[in-house]
């Protein structure tokens, strides 16, 4: 697959034009003005609009959260499954309250659901393996996984994903990615995830250490995301790249969500221009992943959103989402100076 660069000198040229006559001081609407320019650059369009927008969480279950890496016990991923789908979640909520369309997808829970709407099942294998005694997954489940992600993809209609997540213990396998593609020293890349106490953050912290050294043959991005997991990730992984190559506009998550961009992007670098990065989380490490996510290792990635969310599930990325559409809007509807007879800026 190969995702070429999308950055049209032209038609930014002409996009900025139109968003400098607006009925407004030039660059007053700040970032919106930026996203709509981003907006307009990845559909190919002086007058992008977005599609039937599908919120996509992809839930899985990690072998190494046996450990004691999360407050959680695992069983947690699974009845969470049954709240999405109930429509209790946070991200149901919103889902609903935004009218988006939210497809949920089993790619390796220990858990076996009964079919119903909303629900695709693509299990890999219940659950990855202990990534403390040998790799999360083998190479084959984990081609299999970015395989299914492309697949759900593809036949997902509109032209606008949001991605989301739920797998107990996955903070420890976005943490090691993170870690391990970057080069950032561990400890700065591991949190509380799911409301470790102190002592809880440092006890994870060791054993992920572990982790990362009994890994360290692990080096390119496959390798990486086979040794740590999860099937939850590496679907996510090949959802981003399905998306890309589409030019579809890819709205990610937090931690777990950018983790995927993580491994996608050292697959195919410009998949990153298709991403808005919804909010920046509470996750101590998720900084970490904008700043090397950024269009230069001196500039970050912007997240639109810094509300100390961590909750993940696609939360944030639903909350987000009307700044997409006002973005699009802005461009569609706001009047020119000439349309609307406004004498512009004095010379």
């Amino acid at each position: 697959m190969n995702i070429t660069d999308i950055h049209d000198p032209q038609l930014a040229q002409r996009l900025q034009h139109k968003l400098d006559q607006k009925t407004k001081p030039v660059g007053s609407l700040g970032r919106l003005e930026a996203l709509a320019l981003q907006m307009g650059l990845v559909l190919g369009s002086e007058a992008p609009r977005l599609r039937q927008a599908q919120v996509l969480v992809c839930a899985g279950d990690h072998g190494l959260a046996a450990r004691g890496v999360s407050a959680y016990p695992s069983d947690v991923t699974w009845q969470m499954v049954e709240n999405f789908l109930a429509g209790g979640a946070a991200v149901s909520v919103l889902a609903r309250q935004h009218g988006l369309a939210l497809t949920v997808v089993d790619c390796g829970v220990r858990h076996d659901f009964a079919p119903r709407p909303g629900l695709v099942v693509r299990k890999v294998a219940a659950g990855t393996a202990d990534s403390s005694h040998g790799p999360a997954m083998t190479a084959a489940q984990c081609e299999q996984a970015i395989a299914n992600g492309r697949e759900i993809v593809g036949q997902l209609p509109g032209n606008a994903v949001l991605l989301g997540e739920m797998g107990i213990g996955n903070t420890s396998a976005a943490s090691l990615l993170l870690a391990r593609l970057t080069g950032q020293p561990l400890a700065e890349c591991v949190g509380a995830g799911t409301g470790l106490d102190a002592a809880g953050i440092e006890r994870k912290r060791a054993l992920l250490a572990q982790v990362l050294q009994l890994h360290a043959g692990a080096t390119g991005p496959l390798q990486a995301l086979a040794a740590f997991g999860g099937f939850e990730i590496a679907t996510l992984v090949g959802a981003v790249l399905q998306a890309a190559s589409e030019r579809r506009v890819i709205v990610v998550d937090g931690f777990i969500s950018t983790a995927a961009v993580l491994v996608a992007q050292a697959l195919e670098p410009h998949v990153t221009q298709r991403c808005v990065f919804s909010h920046r989380s509470g996750e101590c490490g998720h900084g970490l992943m904008l700043r090397y996510l950024g269009p230069s290792r001196d500039v970050p990635a912007r997240a639109l959103l810094d509300m100390d969310l961590r909750l993940g599930e696609g939360s944030g990325a639903v909350l987000a989402w009307p700044l997409l559409q006002s973005a699009c809007a802005i461009l569609a509807e706001m009047a020119s100076f000439e349309s609307a007879g406004v004498s512009g800026k004095s010379s």
